[in-house]
């Protein structure tokens, strides 16, 4: 929803300004008052207000009003914020002559005089345009009153609306749906179980997936019949009525008229049906449920007879299945590729043979409608009815999307839309913004989430990072089942997401309507003049996205992709530009970051652009002169995100003074430079990364600056964590550092790496030694805070990790640890029952000497998920109490001996002796192609893969 996010946008704008400690600029208190009294009014407005025409193609006029409201607010504030730098530079330049006048381009102010009449007009034109758009939102205040008041009229309506039950009113459909035995006994073998309570079962997925389908299935078998006294449908859908859903389910259960039921009272009928299922085996189909309320509001009248009875339930929900079961759910999956074409064959051709000479198209349309069941149904029913050519089939294949979601089959849309209908406000215009990406796209959700911040769509809650409001912002799309998680990290964390087309259809449907964003070389309902997002798809022509930016003077964010950056002519409120390149020459230690890479090329840093930017990422590749960087850096003071790769030269700082509002800061260098001891005076910054660069400590008898904000420190090199050091970040809680020098040794703790055990609020510590500690006490001594939850530790060969293993294993919330190389003294790792209680990941890499894990326990690692054992030539053996981990996963090795390969497989079989074949682990070997004997391992649970070593990377 564009309105809501363009009024999280202003207050994050607003904030910037009333709580920075020195801001550009400022504002008037009385207006700032008024201004946020009425955006938070408009918010909880938007939060409880259903637009009256949200299924129509046109989007909600009070909505669209509220939204320009906000755009007027941030063109003010912004636009003076660029004006006041602006004067205050050619101020400057004019008396000391500065290089700056060397860079004058179209966007300096050329002629505009210094004098204190123009600030003095300034601050007038400010005031003056604050009120403007004050007023304007004191009108919309009182049509949102207006608003409110009719809201209970329609919502009245809506409310006695009821989506008919399944056996008077469930749809047709033209094709059969395919389940597997397998989903299919799974099922059934809940319902017909002998438990002797009345149990839930939740069937769960995104919309047009077939969880009403397979619940149908499961409902028309006879076994079910005979099984159950009574069994009753209701589709509850998003307009709840429990009135009408008792009065169906009575009319079902009892064969009574539902017009019988008269005037009754919902209690009244409630305790009908409770009379009614008492002592009977009853199964009730509760379909599409919405919320938890639903469920609430009618359950108690389903007694608990303690005789087997069972109620179904459906929805897109995923969180509500722990509501409902806290042991069991389905999760209704896209289908494979063989059941989509034996639902796509019997839905156009039905029990007939099909056409061979059309099998090969068909297939490819199978395949483009990606296992979702309701887009192979819509285009079958499609293809059912038309000529049955090559050619006009191929037109089908070739036009599948716009074919789905024809006029006469915008169920289909409208079906998905219910889920976009349902999601709150704050949520809206984040999955929004996903149809900006290009169709197909894995998207990296900590770029989702950086660019969610840079637009402002985040609104801050007190004791949460913006940061883990967007992350769990992803868990409530992905439980509510609109994205797709693309893959999981080694602790399960969602990483990247994607998709599916028929939702990416939502999206971009949604945000047309409401001219959310502009795609170049398309129509805009709202004009291009006035878009404050432009998407540059693939291939798009440079003289069209040129011809198109001279008109777009508004344009606050950019995303394009495999394109080079346009010319940005007159964009001067800029705040996000954001580039996906797929370049393949980048060194491996550029291309493996989670950082995005941005192109600005010369004629861009040519022109002294002056951006209210909040986000600018910058790749400077190997730009020879430091004062392309400093001109830009120095005519961006309103960044808030910056990144920048750099070649032959090592000072980007000098300009840094300008950036007011900095809080990430990126830099790339092929080359050592160092960071200058001014960075310790930017208190904004939340995030540092600087690959491997060595940081200049601040002047002991300068002022303490308490860096509180910033929680992301990566690539320090050389890090001396000094007492004084620790107390002026107490906030960290990702730290990278690396030590490469050799003044180590011989010193006790030069380092003083025992410091770190103070930063009482570190979660994520990363430590990478480039250089032999022999003779030198100080990692031995290092001890970790109680809050780690992931450690990354790389050593040279010579360092011992057994002393360190036994204060790692007493961390009580540490989830995943690595153990890269370093080694073994003793030849083996003893594991005790107490240690890593939390422990998900482990990986041990190329760690010498280590010939055994042992223990004496019984138990060890209980939350273990997944372990990886690389390169551990001499390891012989893993206790077999690991094949007794509940939660075990995967058990990953790479280049083992053929002793560990027979450890394993030992463990495997042990395990399939006690649960059968079907283990809930498996366990993988990668090896040498030439090293035939251990293929014969290879079983049930047991993968051997055999890999050429020379293009092993």
């Amino acid at each position: 929803m564009a309105a809501y996010a363009a009024l999280v946008s202003l207050m994050h704008l607003i904030d910037d300004i009333e709580n920075h400690p020195s801001p550009p600029i400022s504002l008037n208190k009385h207006q700032t008052r008024s201004l946020t009294q009425n955006v938070h009014f408009l918010q909880e407005f938007l939060q409880a207000y259903k637009s009256p025409v949200s299924d129509s193609d046109e989007a909600d006029p009070l909505e669209m009003r509220i939204a320009d409201a906000a755009y007027a607010a941030e063109d003010v504030i912004e636009s003076h914020i660029v004006r006041k730098i602006q004067l205050d530079r050619s101020s400057k330049a004019a008396k000391t002559g500065s290089f700056f006048n060397c860079f004058r381009g179209p966007m300096d102010p050329g002629n505009v005089s210094s004098n204190h009449g123009d600030g003095d007009d300034e601050a007038e034109k400010l005031y003056q345009g604050v009120q403007n758009v004050i007023d304007e939102m004191d009108r919309i205040k009182r049509v949102a009153m207006e608003a409110n008041t009719e809201k209970a009229v329609i919502l009245g309506d809506q409310g006695r609306r009821f989506v008919s039950s399944f056996s008077s009113t469930g749809k047709k459909s033209s094709g059969v749906m395919v389940f597997s035995d397998d989903v299919l006994n799974g099922i059934m073998e809940k319902l017909v179980a002998e438990a002797p309570g009345r149990q839930v079962i939740p069937i769960t997925g995104m919309g047009g997936i077939g969880k009403t389908a397979l619940a149908k299935d499961v409902y028309s078998k006879q076994v079910i019949k005979e099984r159950f006294d009574i069994c009753a449908w209701a589709t509850v859908s998003e307009q709840f009525n429990r009135r009408e859903i008792l009065c169906e389910l009575v009319s079902q259960a009892t064969n009574i008229n539902k017009k019988a039921l008269g005037e009754k009272s919902e209690e009244k009928i409630g305790f009908k049906l409770y009379q009614f299922l008492s002592g009977r085996r009853f199964l009730i189909v509760m379909d599409d449920v919405w919320n938890i309320e639903s469920w609430d509001g009618i359950q108690h009248f389903f007694p608990n007879n303690e005789n087997c009875s069972r109620i179904v339930v459906t929805t897109r929900l995923s969180q509500l299945s722990p509501r409902l079961n806290n042991h069991y759910s389905h999760k209704v999956e896209f289908l494979d590729e063989g059941s989509s074409w034996v639902l796509f064959s019997k839905t156009v051709f039905g029990d007939e043979h099909f056409p061979l000479e059309l099998e090969k198209i068909g297939k490819e349309i199978v395949k483009n409608c990606r296992g979702l069941p309701l887009s192979i149904v819509v285009v079958g029913g499609i293809l059912k009815n038309v000529e049955h050519t090559q050619e006009r089939w191929k037109s089908i294949r070739n036009n599948l999307t716009s074919v789905v979601n024809l006029d006469d089959n915008k169920h289909c849309l409208r079906l998905l839309k219910k889920s976009y209908n349902h999601l709150p406000v704050y949520l809206k215009p984040c999955f929004i913004y996903m149809g900006m990406f290009e169709e197909d796209d894995a998207i990296k959700v900590s770029t989702l989430i950086k660019l969610w911040i840079s637009e402002g769509f985040l609104k801050p809650v007190e004791g949460k990072t913006l940061e883990t409001i967007g992350k769990g912002f992803i868990k409530d799309l992905v439980d509510r089942n609109l994205i797709l998680v693309d893959w999981l990290g080694s602790t399960g964390n969602i990483k990247r997401v994607k998709l599916h087309d028929l939702l990416r259809d939502v999206s971009v449907n949604e945000g047309k309507k409401e001219g959310f964003y502009h795609v170049i070389g398309e129509s805009s309902p709202r004009g291009i003049n006035s878009q404050r997002r432009v998407v540059i798809r693939r291939n798009t022509s440079k003289e069209k996205v040129l011809d198109e930016l001279q008109s777009m003077s508004d344009v606050r964010s950019i995303i394009w992709e495999h394109g080079k950056v346009p010319r940005c002519l007159n964009i001067r409120l800029l705040r996000t530009i954001h580039a996906h390149n797929e370049e393949k020459n980048w060194p491996n230690s550029l291309a493996s970051r989670d950082v995005n890479f941005w192109h600005l090329f010369g004629h861009i840093v040519g022109e002294p652009i002056c951006f209210t930017a909040h986000q600018l990422i910058l790749t400077m590749g190997t730009c020879e002169s430091k004062n392309c960087v400093n001109s830009l850096v120095s005519r961006h003071p309103n960044l808030r995100h910056l990144g920048v790769e750099v070649g032959k030269w090592s000072s980007v700082f000098s300009s840094f003074n300008h950036l007011w509002n900095l809080q990430r800061l990126i830099v790339y260098s092929l080359r050592r430079c160092n960071v200058p001891s001014e960075m310790w005076k930017m208190p904004q910054l939340r995030h540092i990364e600087m690959a491997g660069r060595k940081f200049i400590p601040p002047d002991p008898s300068s002022d303490i600056v308490v860096m509180e904000n910033l929680v992301v420190l990566e690539g320090a090199r050389n890090f001396k964590w000094e007492g004084e050091m620790v107390k002026r970040i107490p906030n960290i809680k990702k730290l990278r550092i690396q030590y490469s020098s050799r003044k180590g040794k011989g010193y006790d703790d030069y380092y003083r790496l025992s410091n770190i055990d103070r930063l009482c609020k570190l979660e994520s510590l990363d430590i990478l030694c480039w250089f032999d500690f022999r003779g030198n006490a100080s990692l031995y001594k290092l001890t970790f805070p109680q809050t780690l939850k992931s450690l990354n530790l790389q050593m040279e060969h010579h360092f011992e990790w057994e002393p360190m293993l036994e204060k790692i294993g007493s961390l009580p919330l540490l989830e995943k640890l690595k153990l890269w190389f370093g080694c073994f003294g003793t030849g083996k790792w003893e594991i005790f029952e107490d240690q890593f209680p939390c422990l998900k990941y482990l990986g041990l890499f190329g760690c010498h000497r280590l010939k055994h894990l042992t223990t004496e326990a019984n138990s060890i690692f209980p939350c273990l998920e997944k372990l990886h054992l690389y390169d551990l030539n001499g390891l012989q053996s893993i206790p077999s109490e690991i094949g007794y981990i509940p939660t075990l996963q995967c058990i990953e090795m790479n280049l083992p001996n053929e002793s560990m390969v027979k450890c394993a497989k030992e463990i495997v079989e042990e395990q399939m002796d006690l649960q059968g074949d079907n283990l809930p682990f498996r366990i993988k070997v990668w090896h040498r192609r030439k090293n035939q004997s251990i293929r014969s391992f290879a079983g049930p649970n047991f993968e051997v893969y055999i890999f050429n070593y020379k293009y092993w990377l």
